[in-house]
């Protein structure tokens, strides 16, 4: 299938626009372009309650925004993507605002410390401690969910969850995350190289290199949860799967090794869009279709 035409003409657009790649810049200039992205992005539906909080983790606190809409059953907390370097609340709103009023849960979107300042493990560390504080503070069941980079950290930490005794997840929602280092698939050869400005091999190692610290096993589990040796006793997961992608194969891989293992999984495949879709509502349309998917999936599994 072909890419879709909305998502290839906002890419060419970007393209042309003369922008430098993310890979040709500091992690302070690609942030500083966060603020025009997410005027792009646009607002998000009204949630009946929406409240910024903030989160004890080890040594800090960090920030927290809750979207409660009326008659909310369940909560899913939610960590953002951006290659665990940029990103953050700000841009995961207005799709945060779509996945709480379609799902009619808590959704609380965590805005974990960043790499390269805070490097693996602290955002890690974070997104775990987050969990746990929500687990006793939000009402059940509880969900675990995150796109690309944070979809990593939802999957590791329901390996955690599971691994140290709780908190109890009745599901987790995987958006193309990562879950592999390995840069030698059939998906990165096909799509990690576009002459467009989409996720590629170049982007990929710019966000490892700076999350991760010299010395650190890029094979670790905690890095790369395809890499776990053991993926049973998980909670139900939906995972989104973009074909324009070179996390491609490795999160479809993922979804077979948890279906393997005897955990329930949905996979949902978007076969004409490019990695980011899901988080760039109102840019590209099918991303709300898709994020309206997921919160109906969740509204009736939480309910």
């Amino acid at each position: 299938m072909t890419l879709d035409p909305k998502a290839r003409a906002f890419l060419e657009w970007q393209r042309d626009s003369g922008q430098p790649r993310l890979f040709e810049q500091t992690p302070e200039e690609v942030r500083a372009g966060a603020g025009p992205l997410a005027e792009l992005i646009g607002a998000g539906p009204a949630v009946e309650q929406v409240e910024d909080l903030t989160i004890p983790v080890d040594g800090a606190a960090i920030e927290a925004r809750r979207y409660r809409p009326a008659g909310a059953h369940g909560t899913i907390v939610w960590f953002h993507g951006g290659g665990w370097v940029v990103g953050g609340i700000e841009t995961s709103d207005a799709m945060c605002r779509m996945l709480a009023e379609g799902s009619r849960a808590t959704v609380v979107s965590i805005g974990y410390r960043l790499a390269p300042e805070h490097p693996f493990p602290t955002p890690l560390e974070d997104c775990y401690a987050a969990l746990c504080f929500l687990a006793e503070h939000e009402a059940a069941p509880l969900v675990v969910g995150g796109d690309s980079a944070g979809g990593n950290l939802a999957a590791v930490c329901a390996l955690r969850a599971r691994d140290r005794g709780g908190p109890e997840l009745a599901a987790q929602l995987l958006v193309y995350p990562v879950t592999d280092s390995d840069m030698e698939t059939a998906s990165y050869r096909e799509h990690g190289d576009s002459e467009l400005p989409m996720l590629g091999t170049r982007e990929m190692t710019w966000f490892f290199d700076h999350y991760l610290p010299d010395g650190v096993d890029r094979t670790d589990p905690q890095v790369a949860p395809l890499r776990a040796p053991d993926l049973s006793r998980l909670p139900p997961a939906f995972v989104v799967l973009a074909e324009y992608d070179p996390l491609r194969d490795e999160v479809l891989r993922y979804a077979e090794r948890l279906e393997e293992s005897g955990v329930e999984v949905t996979l949902l495949r978007y076969d004409d869009q490019p990695h980011g879709f899901f988080g760039f509502v109102n840019i590209y349309p099918t991303g709300n279709v898709a994020v309206a998917d997921v919160g109906a999936r969740l509204r009736a599994l939480l309910s």
